[in-house]
């Protein structure tokens, strides 16, 4: 991504030159998809423009090298430093709100841009380097967001928690990828003048455009990653089993798991508990994260409605709380260890799992 605007004193052509206009046109086909996907509910718009961007990234790339355009040598550095804060950006929205005007943030995010301008205008030797402290810096920062597994995406539905989290990693490592091929770029021109340099910018950018945009399209739709050995070995306390209990007896009689839209900032809402407590809480005391003792409860009763009526598996995975039947059948086989219709052959309107586990 950073490289295809690296200095070079010889032009090539690419190994595939239309390949990144093809990149480009199933990226912008992927943002209708995302847009499409997500015109009833808010849309995670940094994402959206993250997709975007990777559109005109790869179209960029065509031009330069391609057909040697190099005029977009001067837009492609400035481009570039705008998608590692779009990429925290749409992570921050699913992580926690922010109390800052929208405006504040939008400058904020707005700098690294910034700042390469006006590198390009009194020193351009140094906007590689800049480029890679500012891909690695925002790299690391959705690092540590993401520390606690996730349960950090608050704000997203307990449904796609754990797809997003996953996808959100991806994405950070195509941001380290990006600077780790800017590095070597570098160094391939000053060790043997740019000759290995092509053929790496015409995969690899590629190749982390692809993955950014499939990650963002992931993440925006918002089996749970393993607790770190300091969680694990905690030991229960009576703070936690209240908390649970307090959560447990709010899910039986409100039925929350019902809400589709259910996420652990309305959950600690509705049960007037800390977020945070009770992630921690269920972590330590159940070994599982909260989308997953949500999703026992979805289970628990899908089970029921399975095995006591003659509702549809589609109608049954809507009134519980899932919408998508990848969700729903992966939940079901981690609680279960079968599918909806082999539970409802082999229960045959008896016999019915625990709601909670």
């Amino acid at each position: 991504m950073m490289a295809i605007y690296s200095p070079l004193r010889s032009y090539q052509a690419m190994l595939f030159v239309p390949l990144p206009f093809v990149v480009a046109i199933l990226l912008l086909v992927l943002f209708v998809t995302v847009l499409r996907r997500d015109e009833e509910t808010q849309p995670n718009r940094p994402f959206l423009a993250l997709i975007l961007l990777a559109v005109l990234q790869s179209v960029l790339s065509g031009l330069r090298w391609g057909y040697g355009v190099q005029a977009v040598g001067v837009i492609a550095p400035v481009t570039a430093a705008m998608v590692p804060p779009l990429a925290y950006a749409g992570v921050s929205r699913l992580v926690r709100t922010s109390r800052r005007p929208l405006v504040v943030r939008i400058a904020l995010h707005a700098v690294p841009a910034a700042v390469i301008l006006l590198l390009m205008v009194v020193w351009r030797d140094v906007i590689d380097i800049a480029l890679v402290l500012v891909f690695v810096g925002y790299a690391l920062a959705i690092l540590l967001l993401m520390r606690p597994g996730a349960d950090a995406l608050r704000l997203a539905p307990f449904e796609g928690a754990v797809p997003a989290y996953r996808a959100i990693i991806f994405a950070a490592v195509a941001l380290c990828l990006s600077a780790s091929v800017d590095i070597f770029v570098f160094l391939d021109f000053t060790w043997t003048h740019g000759e290995h340099a092509l053929t790496l910018i015409s995969v690899s950018n590629l190749a982390v455009l692809v993955i950014l945009g499939i990650a963002a399209a992931a993440a925006s739709r918002s089996r749970a990653p393993a607790e770190t050995m300091e969680a694990a070995l905690k030991l229960e306390t009576i703070e936690d089993k209240e908390t649970i209990a307090t959560v447990d007896a709010l899910m039986e009689a409100k039925r929350l798991y019902r809400d589709a839209n259910l996420n652990l900032d309305r959950l600690a809402r509705k049960a007037g508990i800390p977020a945070r407590q009770i992630s921690t809480a269920i972590n330590r005391a159940m070994d599982k994260n909260v989308s997953q003792y949500v999703n026992d409860y979805r289970i628990g009763e899908a089970c029921r409605l399975l095995a006591a009526t003659q509702k549809s598996v589609t109608e049954v995975m809507f009134e519980v709380g899932f919408q998508t039947k990848s969700n729903f059948n992966r939940e079901f086989r981690r609680v279960t260890e079968m599918t909806p219709l082999a539970w409802r052959q082999k229960k045959g309107g008896a016999g019915f799992p625990p709601v909670s586990s």
